[in-house]
């Protein structure tokens, strides 16, 4: 179906109130809060929405809302300045899922593996292939934070090895190390739509009966795996890298990613202590640090 969206300036201050007033009392069926600056945050926490300097307020609406309405509705309220700038523009209709679908093709990363859509055939039948259907959850292997993850995985020795995927999102590293000869491989999300898409990736694969799924509150105590990948973001890193260090057995690798750039050395020194970390990999202003444990 065709929309209409309405994007105005606002301030770190009134932003989120501004959201609230177009979803609460003017029908928007959503509202996107973006850098007018366009520096991102990357990692609010949980339950927050992280604002900051100067936020446009995108909102989202029916095409057959009276945008006259919701512009008097903004103009009468206290929140916003008499001369607030904003655009409204129509969106084109477009079945954004098959748009979607149409641009996920198959990727290769290292030597042999390959990433394939779940509705496409695998270019190589004879590679390693991981047939995927992201779902709801973070992973097709487009992003290069995924990309890092991927080829580093691709050029472990994994045979025999158990592996834990910490922040398991659509599953594409559990189930790419499964498929790269992982004996087991634990997945961890905070998120039960993760926890299903690994889940209903892992079985298109045919590698569901050597992979376990938990929620982090449902997670056996004293867990440790040869290798651990947490592709997330810099904050959790940070505020999680004793539990992520502990998962990691002696002499045992650990990847992780979700970092930019500017924030990969001052994330790595939450990981120096205990892991021998390798020179840090970077791609397209993120980066993977990687290591062995001592």
């Amino acid at each position: 179906m065709p929309w209409i969206q309405i994007k105005l300036n606002a301030t770190a201050d009134n932003a989120e109130a501004i959201g609230d007033m177009l979803m609460e009392e003017t029908g928007a069926v959503s509202v996107t809060f973006l850098d007018a600056q366009d520096t991102p945050v990357f990692e609010p926490l949980p339950g927050e929405t992280r604002l900051w300097g100067d936020t446009d307020v995108v909102g989202l609406y029916d095409a057959e809302t009276d945008m006259n309405f919701v512009l008097e509705m903004l103009k009468n309220s206290p929140l916003i300045a008499d001369d607030f700038a904003y655009k409204v523009e129509q969106l084109e209709d477009k079945d954004w899922e098959r748009e979607w679908m149409e641009n996920f093709h198959p990727m290769r990363f290292g030597r042999r593996l390959w990433i394939c859509p779940s509705w496409r055939e695998a270019p190589e039948p004879d590679a390693v292939n991981v047939m995927l259907d992201p779902g709801l959850a973070f992973g097709t292997g487009t992003h290069p934070t995924t990309s890092l993850c991927l080829e580093w995985l691709d050029g472990q020795d994994l045979a025999g090895k158990t592996v834990i995927d910490f922040g398991c999102g659509s599953g594409i590293l559990a189930i790419a190390a499964l498929k790269l000869g992982a004996e087991k491989v634990i997945g961890i999300d905070i998120d039960p739509q993760a926890i299903l898409a690994s889940r209903d990736n892992a079985e298109r694969n045919g590698v569901a009966d050597k992979l376990e799924l938990f929620l982090p509150q449902d997670q056996p105590e004293g867990l440790t795996a040869d290798v651990v990948v947490a592709n997330i973001l810099a904050g959790p890193l940070r505020e999680l890298s004793p539990v992520i260090k502990s998962l990691v057995k002696d002499n045992g690798l650990l990847a992780i990613s979700g970092v930019l750039e500017t924030q990969a050395e001052d994330v790595a020194s939450f990981y120096s202590d205990e892991i021998r970390l390798d020179p840090i990999a970077a791609r397209e202003e993120w980066c993977r640090i990687a290591g062995q444990k001592a």
